[in-house]
């Protein structure tokens, strides 16, 4: 039985959009793998409101290698690529388990890998588990930050402090940033942060994950003009907006920003339209169980849902229009998909 299917209308659309845009090798460097047997029931392990969103878990119960390498043989058939992978960073799976089976998969497969860290943690005991895992950095992810914190609230220095940076300085490790707060990318209080980790821990390697959550472009503001003499570059994984993509590639330019999938989510059969202000992903009815109180959710059927694509494909699509609105080159575009990946991790 297929992982999942693959139809005439997903062909044309990569063969119309995609196959000649892409390079022949690309590196992923936001994917998720992890095990359904490593969710815990335990007392706590329960997502804390309004820190993540439901509707990523309705696309995949799990994701281990097997299943990223036959997603790619699908998706990519005349494409070579290579995952960065990091496990589900969610109390439903405990730090500790997610991260040994990620070393173990790393391994297995020769990829790079990022560690899951939680604030607690000492300087000492990131650097030992560093080690140990051969990871090239970490994950950071606002669902770690102390649990008193209202989520709207949460902010960056709550969920990787000091001490950690500073551990991550010394052996200029990889820091993947999942920003928090609602007004995302815009928000006064994630720049001034995201720029304090740039000038206090220069050797940092600082990649602001999904271009700091601009999924629409009221998220974005001046912030990408207040960032452009930075060093952090941006991963442009989950986010199908060709207008936050140009305004990304006309400011801070496209040696800055690198392709992530964020499989397995983005398997998810899907087009994604912004309504003021917030994003909303329109999906074939019933597809994916019941998406009652899901305020980014919006289901369809007939003729608009038999048209419906994959959300990767979405994303690529997006960025080859940014692309061809900037006039990039193809060097350029080598270097979304797989040169400033390589200059990181490999």
């Amino acid at each position: 039985m297929p992982l999942f299917e693959y139809k005439p209308v997903d062909q044309q659309y990569y063969e119309r959009y995609l196959k000649d845009f892409l390079p022949g090798s690309i590196i992923d460097v936001h994917t998720h793998v992890y095990s359904g047997s490593l969710r815990t029931d335990a007392e706590g392990a329960k997502p804390l409101p309004g820190r993540s969103q439901r509707w990523p878990s309705l696309v995949a119960a799990d994701n281990p290698a097997e299943d990223l390498r036959e997603t790619y043989r699908i998706l990519f058939p005349d494409k070579q690529v290579t995952p960065v992978i990091f496990g589900m960073p969610s109390y439903e799976y405990t730090v500790e388990n997610s991260n040994a089976y990620i070393m173990e998969t790393a391994r297995e497969n020769g990829w790079p890998s990022l560690m899951l860290v939680y604030p607690e943690q000492t300087a000492d005991t990131l650097n030992v588990l560093l080690d140990r895992g051969g990871f090239r950095g970490v994950k950071v992810y606002l669902e770690y930050a102390p649990r008193y914190i209202p989520a709207h609230e949460v902010r960056i220095f709550d969920f990787i402090p000091h001490h950690q940076l500073e551990a991550l300085n010394a052996r200029e490790a990889v820091l993947m940033l999942h920003i928090p707060r609602p007004s995302r990318l815009k928000d006064p209080v994630n720049v001034a942060q995201m720029l304090e980790i740039d000038r206090r821990y220069p050797k940092v390697k600082l990649i602001i994950a999904h271009i700091g959550r601009a999924y629409a472009t009221e998220d974005v503001g001046d912030t990408l003009e207040r960032l452009k003499d930075s060093r952090m570059v941006f991963d442009f994984s989950a986010n199908t907006n060709h207008q936050v993509f140009e305004e990304a590639l006309k400011t801070v330019g496209p040696r800055r920003l690198l392709f992530g999938s964020d499989l397995p989510i983005t398997r998810m059969r899907m087009k994604r339209t912004v309504e003021h202000g917030a994003y909303i992903n329109i999906i074939p009815k019933g597809l994916y169980g019941d998406v009652t109180g899901e305020a980014h959710m919006r289901e369809t059927e007939g003729e608009e849902a038999a048209a419906l694509s994959f959300f990767l494909y979405e994303e690529i699509n997006a960025m080859r229009r940014a692309c061809e609105a900037v006039s990039a080159s193809r060097g350029d575009i080598n270097a979304l998909f797989y040169d400033n990946a390589a200059g990181i991790f490999l």
